[in-house]
C-alpha cells in the first residue's frame, strides 16, 4: 500500500513539472512576426501631475503681489503727458538732488542701524545664553513678543522718553530749572539711528540665542579647562558657531531697515528723507506718481539685490 502511494505521488510530482517545463518553453519560444506577446495587466488610472496643485498658490501669489508689482513698473515708464513708454521719469529722478540725498540717507542708515543690531544683539545674546541670572527665560520670551511690536509703538516709547516734552527734559527742567531740556536728538538723523536699532535688535538676538541653544557646551568646558579666557572662548568657539545665525539676521535687518517707514515718520525728522519717505511724499504730497513709482522700483531693485547677494555668499560659505 505504501509503494503504491509512493508511485502516485511520484507520478503527480513529474506531471506538474513536464506542464511547467512546457509552459516556460511557450513563454521563451520565438514568436512569428504576426505573433503578438500577450500585453500587460491594465495601468492603473494616473494621478494628478504634482504641477497641478502649484497653480492655486501661484495664481494668489500673482493677483496679490506680481500685478500690482507690474503696475507699479508700467507705471514708472509712463510719463503723466503721455506719449506711451519712456524713460523720462527715470531721467528726471536720478537728475534730482532729493533723490540722491534720500538714496545716500537710506543706505546709511540702514548699515548703521545694522552694525549697531549686530553688535548689541550678539552681546545681549551672549548674556542671555551663557550668563545664569534671575529671569533669564523670561527675557528670552520677551524677545519673540518683542518681534511682534509695530515699529511705531517703539518710536512712541522713545518719544515719551527723550522727547521734547519727555521724561528725561521734564525731569532736567524740574532740576535745573531751565526753559527746555538738552535732549532733541529724536527729531535727527541719530534720533532714527537709535530707533531702529532698539526695534530691530531682536531680529538677530533670536536667530543667535537658537544658535547658542545647540551649542555643545563641552567645547566651552574644554577650552576654559586648557586655560582659555571669556573673550578668547567667544572669538575661536563661539563666534564661529554663531556666524550663520549673524548672516541671517543682519540680512534681514538690513532689508528691513532699507524699507522703514514708520520709524522715520513717528521721531518728526522732518530734514531725515529715505527712500520711502520720498515714495510718500511724490504720491501723497505731490501727487507725482510717476516719480513715486520710480523711486518705488528703484528701493525693490536695491531690496531684492541685496538679499540676492546674501544667498550667494551664504551658499558659498555653507551656511
Amino acid at each position: 500500500m505504501t509503494t503504491a502511494a509512493t508511485a502516485a505521488t511520484a507520478a503527480t510530482t513529474a506531471r506538474t513539472a513536464t506542464t511547467a517545463t512546457v509552459a516556460t518553453a511557450e513563454d521563451t519560444a520565438p514568436r512569428s512576426p504576426g505573433e503578438q506577446a500577450p500585453g500587460p495587466a491594465p495601468a492603473r488610472s494616473r494621478s494628478v501631475p504634482t504641477w497641478v496643485w502649484a497653480l492655486p498658490p501661484v495664481a494668489v501669489l500673482a493677483l496679490a503681489f506680481l500685478y500690482p508689482l507690474a503696475l507699479v513698473v508700467q507705471q514708472s515708464v509712463t510719463p503723466d503727458d503721455g506719449g506711451g513708454v519712456s524713460l523720462e521719469p527715470y531721467a528726471d529722478v536720478f537728475a534730482s538732488e532729493v533723490f540722491r540725498s534720500a538714496l545716500t540717507t537710506t543706505v546709511w542708515l540702514a548699515v548703521g542701524s545694522t552694525a549697531g543690531c549686530l553688535v548689541l544683539g550678539f552681546v545681549l545674546a551672549l548674556v542671555i545664553a551663557f550668563v545664569p541670572f534671575p529671569g533669564g527665560k523670561a527675557v528670552a520670551r520677551f524677545v519673540d513678543v518683542f518681534l511682534s511690536f509695530p515699529s511705531f509703538l517703539i518710536t512712541l516709547a522713545l518719544l515719551f522718553v527723550y522727547g521734547s516734552v519727555g521724561m528725561a527734559n521734564g525731569l532736567w527742567t524740574d532740576v535745573t530749572g531751565a526753559a527746555e531740556g538738552p535732549f532733541h536728538f529724536l527729531t535727527t538723523p541719530w534720533g532714527v539711528l537709535l530707533a531702529e536699532i532698539t526695534y530691530f535688535t531682536p531680529f538677530v538676538m533670536r536667530p543667535l540665542l537658537a544658535a547658542f541653544s545647540q551649542l555643545d557646551t563641552s567645547q566651552l568646558e574644554v577650552a576654559s579647562s586648557l586655560g582659555a579666557g571669556p573673550v578668547r572662548i567667544i572669538r575661536q568657539v563661539i563666534l564661529p558657531e554663531a556666524l550663520p545665525a549673524l548672516a541671517a539676521g543682519g540680512s534681514l535687518v538690513l532689508v528691513m531697515c532699507l524699507n522703514e517707514f514708520g520709524i522715520v515718520l513717528f521721531t518728526g525728522a522732518k530734514g531725515v528723507t529715505t527712500l520711502p519717505m520720498l515714495v510718500y511724499s511724490k504720491a501723497i504730497l505731490e501727487s507725482d506718481y510717476p516719480a513715486a513709482c520710480v523711486v518705488a522700483v528703484v528701493n525693490i531693485a536695491i531690496s531684492v539685490g541685496l538679499y540676492s547677494l546674501y544667498r550667494v555668499v551664504s551658499r558659498r560659505a555653507g551656511a
